[in-house]
């Protein structure tokens, strides 16, 4: 488990790969548990364009630093999914990824993230075979982080089984059952892991789905985007257990928020070099005030998330 006498899933704020998002949900809102992408502090080395303000060599350090030490547990993702299916068209080939590799082992052991790492997922760019020598790999170069294994549908059963027999930390991609149209796959095979090896942790990627956590909540972990709707769409919607609730941001008395969240705000102004701007601190606040109505309701359907 992720920590100490754990009994349910933890649901973990993704999105934390810049220091104030780190700092928002881990010293703000009490988030314990995150996850961050070591996409944008190596991508800039190969000239793959991302337009993140915080990645560099400095800012990954921070980041991973803040992460670590703040939450309960931190998940460092590997960023490959923004290479299969983000806007880089460019380089794919093994030679490629081998350097992207080195890199995210060279980022990880220099600057001391000592948290979950996911592995180098890269069975759909360089099939079964490539994707196990990295899996072995991984494992010897970072012998003091914890490693997610994650399973696609491209392992097929025999995969499955040698991944559950290998692994302790085994991550299910949710969005890809539902691309495929199997959402209830992710019940049959979260049971089938559990029941093969009751010891054996289970991530569920890109969940937050209220039905979905509260059945699978003999998993250990998920994670999800979904805070980011109030500022993204200008809306998001809450359920109380009983009823969905829709709070849009055209309805929120910005002087209100302001004051609810002025202690908070002064301490990430005073922890982050940011502009003194009405408007970004009405910003993060949203950012705030969409969180604590998250935590409230994935409690409800999953179980605390102390």
């Amino acid at each position: 488990m992720i920590c100490e006498k754990q009994k349910n899933l933890k649901v973990h704020f993704a999105g934390a790969e810049s220091l104030v998002r780190s700092e928002l949900f881990t010293n703000c809102v009490n988030a314990n548990y995150t996850l961050f992408t070591i996409f944008p502090f190596i991508c800039y080395e190969f000239g793959i364009p991302h337009g993140f303000f915080n990645a560099n060599k400095d800012g990954y350090k921070n980041v991973s630093k803040s992460n670590y030490i703040n939450s309960k547990h931190s998940i460092q993702d590997s960023g490959i999914f923004s290479l299969v299916h983000g806007s880089y068209k460019g380089d794919k080939s093994k030679n490629f990824i081998d350097k992207y590799y080195n890199k995210l082992i060279e980022l990880t052991l220099n600057n001391e993230f000592k948290g979950t790492v996911v592995e180098l997922d890269c069975q759909k760019l360089l099939g079964i075979k490539e994707t196990w020598n990295f899996r072995k790999k991984i494992r010897k170069d970072l012998p003091n982080n914890r490693i997610m294994n994650v399973f696609h549908f491209e392992d097929g059963t025999k995969g499955l089984d040698e991944m559950i027999e290998f692994s302790d930390y085994i991550a299910l991609s949710i969005p890809e059952f539902r691309f495929l149209g199997l959402k209830n796959k992710a019940y049959n095979i979260s049971n089938y892991i559990k029941n093969k090896k009751p010891d054996i942790d289970i991530h569920l990627l890109g969940c937050t789905d209220n039905q979905m956590i509260k059945d699978l909540n003999f998993c250990t972990s998920s994670d999800s985007t979904s805070w980011l709707s109030l500022n993204r769409f200008g809306h998001f919607k809450y359920n109380d257990k009983t009823k969905t609730h829709t709070i849009k941001k055209s309805n929120i008395n910005r002087e209100k928020l302001l004051k609810k969240y002025k202690n908070e705000i002064n301490y990430l102004w005073n922890k982050v070099d940011l502009k003194d701007n009405e408007n970004l601190k009405f910003y993060y606040s949203c950012d705030m005030l969409q969180i604590s109505y998250l935590l409230k309701q994935y409690t409800y359907y999953a179980g605390e998330q102390t």
